[in-house]
C-alpha cells in the first residue's frame, strides 16, 4: 500500500498574531508548514485526485492574515480547513514558527504544531 505526502515547508509570512498588543501592531516574521499525507488512488494525472499545494498555500496566507493571540489557534484553524479541503487526508501535521519572539535571551524561533490522524484509537 502507498501512502504519499505533499507538503509546504517554511511559507514566510509576516503577520500580527501575539497575546499582547504590541505583537498585534508591530507584528513580526512567521514560518508555516503544512504536510498531509493520503491513500493515492492510483497513479494519476487528475489533480481532483490529490492535495494541491496551492490551495494548501492559500490556506496558510488566508489563516495567517486572521490574527489571534495564540498560535495554537492558527494552527488548529488551518488544520480544520485542509481537514474540510480533502477529507481523504490520513494525517495532517501543521506548524508555525514565530521568529525571533520577543522576550529576553537570543531565541531564533518559539514553535508550535498540532498533529490530526484519521484513524480511530480502541
Amino acid at each position: 500500500m502507498f501512502l504519499q505526502t505533499v507538503a509546504l515547508n517554511d511559507v514566510r509570512c509576516f503577520a500580527f498574531h501575539g497575546l499582547y498588543p504590541e505583537e498585534q501592531l508591530t507584528g513580526t516574521e512567521f514560518l508555516v508548514s503544512v504536510e498531509v499525507t493520503f491513500r493515492p488512488s492510483g497513479y494519476t494525472e487528475d489533480l481532483q485526485r490529490t492535495v494541491n499545494y496551492e490551495v494548501l498555500n492559500t490556506i496558510i496566507l488566508e489563516e495567517m492574515g486572521n490574527t489571534k493571540k495564540l498560535l495554537e489557534s492558527v494552527v488548529r484553524v488551518i488544520l480544520d480547513r485542509v481537514i474540510s479541503a480533502y477529507p481523504f487526508v490520513h494525517t495532517a501535521v501543521a506548524g508555525i514558527k514565530k521568529m525571533f519572539p520577543p522576550m529576553p535571551g537570543e531565541i531564533n524561533h518559539s514553535f508550535v504544531q498540532l498533529s490530526y490522524s484519521s484513524e480511530k484509537k480502541n
